[in-house]
């Protein structure tokens, strides 16, 4: 990650923003006054779908686990007798209009035409329809009526007001949740606080101490009183070996000498999640979420591999959904997949999605 991006991350995470930004915000802010103003006057108007709608969405820019969420709502979803699609925009993609990355019976698209994390929902939930549109309506209708749909999951769909929807799960990380509070781009804030008061649900992710939701819950205190709040970490469950081409459990890539590196909204905490399974993390490359790798960074990732004598290279799934297809398998590398275990709350959220489902 050049500097640049390092202290606009560091300023998001808790600093005071260059005046330039803050200025920008303030434009932006009323952007989103003016829209919400159109909903409230209903010149704008959501339209509804047929079936049950579920949204899985968050208020930051990213790094709030919000793609293990929605394989989590997929599989509830599908023991309680639905048959799911994932709706996404496809963040990143290089293709446009409406497409299908899988249909139930496989995987249709690669990286390029999808976006990764649509990409990576597909390949984790095999017989379920994933479509990518900046028209979600049309998407949707889609899915329902080629795709044999039941129940739609909105992947990042909080900011998304053209559907009707169900339910809203919200989801923030546990500790430090709005970062410095400010909107974009003076902040990670895509909303204001305020926001929270159309949430269905708030998914603390990845606490680590008893107390670690204070933020959360005075957020829901002040902006939304009674929406309930729920636990959930994000757990190593899998990792792939690419040259051998095996999956085998995440423990076993403790103790091991590795160099990491992740294009995620928050790539330290990927590493944190590689010292907390027992890797020794020996050098570590943080690049842009959504990064497109190009063959002088998986050359430069090589040398360092080399110059630290470790044993492999270790990156996330996500990261390994754009790489896959121009990455050389003769170099040791690991994929660590996450997944998401709710730790309170779970018959509450099961009782959301059977609503949804109906």
């Amino acid at each position: 990650m050049d500097e640049a991006r390092a202290r606009l991350a560091r300023t998001w995470e808790g600093g005071e923003p260059p005046r330039s930004l803050a200025i920008a915000a303030s434009g932006y802010r009323g952007l989103l006054q003016a829209r919400d103003w159109l909903y409230r006057r209903r010149i704008l108007e959501s339209r509804a779908l047929p079936c049950g709608v579920v949204s899985i969405g968050n208020l930051t820019l990213g790094g709030t686990g919000k793609t293990p969420a929605v394989v989590c709502a997929v599989e509830t979803l599908k023991e309680l007798g639905a048959r799911p699609a994932v709706i996404s925009r496809g963040y990143g993609r290089r293709s446009r209009g409406l497409h299908v990355v899988a249909d139930g019976d496989a995987v249709r698209a690669g990286a390029d035409e999808a976006g990764d994390e649509p990409l990576l929902v597909a390949r984790r939930l095999p017989g379920t329809p994933v479509l990518v549109s900046k028209n979600r309506y049309e998407a949707a209708r889609h899915a329902l009526t080629r795709l044999g749909a039941t129940t739609i999951v909105l992947d990042d769909g909080f900011q998304h007001r053209s559907l009707v929807k169900h339910a809203e799960i919200v989801l923030a990380r546990a500790e430090n949740p709005w970062g410095n509070g400010r909107l974009f781009p003076a902040g990670p804030l895509r909303e204001p606080l305020d926001s929270l008061g159309r949430a269905t649900l708030i998914v603390a992710t990845g606490p680590r101490r008893s107390d670690s939701i204070s933020e959360v819950e005075a957020a829901r205190d002040r902006w939304a009183p009674g929406v309930p709040i729920v636990h959930a970490a994000h757990e190593p469950y899998r990792s792939l070996d690419v040259q051998r081409g095996e999956t085998e459990p995440a423990r076993v890539l403790a103790a091991k000498r590795l160099v990491g590196f992740a294009g995620i909204a928050y790539p330290e905490a990927f590493r944190r999640t590689l010292a907390q399974l027992g890797v020794e993390v020996v050098d570590f490359q943080g690049f842009a979420d959504h990064y497109r790798y190009r063959r002088r960074d998986i050359a430069d990732l090589t040398a360092r591999l080399r110059h630290a004598r470790a044993e492999a290279l270790v990156t996330t799934e996500k990261d390994w959904m754009r790489l896959g297809e121009r990455f050389n398998r003769t170099i040791p590398l690991y994929v660590l997949s996450i997944r998401t275990v709710l730790g309170s709350g779970e018959e509450l959220w099961r009782d959301i999605l059977r609503q949804v489902s109906r």
